[in-house]
């Protein structure tokens, strides 16, 4: 198959879909890897490092249009989404709860898209989105802890405090995978952490993971008006909701955010799905923060491209095995044997294969086994 990997031109987006170890292991199965010029320099993954391991390295009209499997890391921009075309396979984060205009523009175009963000497992975990959360948990509980520096507009406070100081207090509104790594760095920081949860069952699992550091950890259910009371303590809260493939609910009100400390910090993890408070948008890493009601928000919308060597290396880790068998089978036939990656089909045949995404934009879904039938023809 001729498995293409393009250069990322969103802002400030430095990460490539595939490594040069990744891209050496498709052309030992024998693929054809396309790789546009300057598509890892970001990553410091140079051109004659894919070329060195068999990579064809070619120019950006060429990729997409020669290209049977399409890799990258996040969604089409405007320019790109007029190449996608009938036939094309195209594998990256789509996020698509959150735009509509790109949803309707991806059946339009009769590619397939896969999203990595909802192939999910039996067991309800999302493989491909699981590095990528872990990092920008980590990032936003740094980037927190910055953004309280009075120089950067905070409240001019550490949040490990010092002996005969209070430390500082954050709270994470969710506890899955960003949740908990949040609160890996928080901690580390010597912060006081409070997670607020919904599930039992994941408070009782965090419980255990965290062990001796319990001390400085409070797992609270989730409710309105808990939430409500925390955020008012906290000096830095996380956003760290999820709902697979749907979009973000507005758990944090403008309210709740009126009510916060001067000079606290909200980093809204969820900005891919929309975001989880009323108050945010999507920001840049060369602009990443703006204030509402004296609160600094941080809601860059791909935190793990400031990190790309970690988040491109851990990226190929885990979409290699499923780019391998999309390229050795087929989609339809790869998709037939792995319900997980079936999970990641959200358009195609010009239909909206994701419940959650249809749902999200009131437009028509279809099942992915009806999409398949009516599309046979074509991949």
């Amino acid at each position: 198959m001729r498995i293409a990997v393009v250069k990322e031109i969103k802002s400030d987006e430095y990460r490539v879909a595939l490594t040069p170890a990744g891209a050496s292991e498709l052309v030992r199965r024998g693929h054809d890897v396309l790789v546009e010029a300057g598509a890892g320099l970001g990553s410091r993954f140079p051109d004659e490092a894919y070329a060195a391991v068999g990579a064809r390295i070619v120019t950006i009209d060429e990729a997409w249009q020669q290209a049977e499997l399409l890799l990258k890391v996040k969604e089409p921009l405007a320019t790109e989404v007029p190449r996608l075309h009938e036939g094309l396979v195209l594998f990256t984060y789509l996020h698509l709860a959150a735009d509509a205009a790109l949803t309707a523009a991806l059946a339009a175009s009769g590619a397939a898209c896969v999203a990595y963000e909802t192939v999910e497992d039996s067991g309800g975990r999302l493989p491909l989105l699981a590095p990528m959360s872990e990092i920008a948990g980590r990032l936003a509980a740094q980037a927190g802890a910055t953004l309280l520096e009075r120089p950067k507009g905070g409240r001019g406070l550490l949040l490990g405090g010092v002996p005969g100081v209070a430390q500082g207090k954050v709270v994470i509104i969710g506890g899955g995978m960003v949740g908990y790594n949040s609160a890996i760095v928080a901690l580390g920081l010597g912060a006081s952490v409070t997670i607020l949860e919904r599930s039992v069952d994941r408070m009782r699992h965090l419980e255990e993971v965290l062990g001796g550091r319990m001390g400085n950890v409070s797992l609270l259910m989730s409710s309105g008006l808990q939430l409500e009371e925390s955020v008012a303590e906290a000096d830095l809260v996380i956003g760290a909701v999820l709902i697979p493939g749907a979009k973000a609910p507005k758990l944090l009100t403008r309210d709740m955010v009126r009510h916060m400390k001067e000079g606290a910090v909200f980093a809204d993890v969820a900005i891919d799905q929309g975001g989880c408070a009323e108050t945010s948008h999507a920001t840049t890493h060369s602009d990443p923060t703006y204030v509402v009601d004296g609160v600094t928000h941080y809601c860059v919308a791909n935190m793990p491209g400031a990190v790309p060597i970690t988040s491109t290396i851990a990226l190929t880790n885990v979409t290699l095995p499923y780019v391998e068998a999309i390229a050795a089978h087929g989609l339809a036939a790869a998709i037939a044997h792995d319900a997980a990656l079936a999970r990641g089909v959200n358009v195609l045949g010009g239909n909206v294969t994701y419940e959650a995404v249809a749902d999200a934009h009131g437009m028509p879904y279809m099942s992915l086994s009806d999409a398949l039938r009516a599309a046979s023809s074509s991949i």
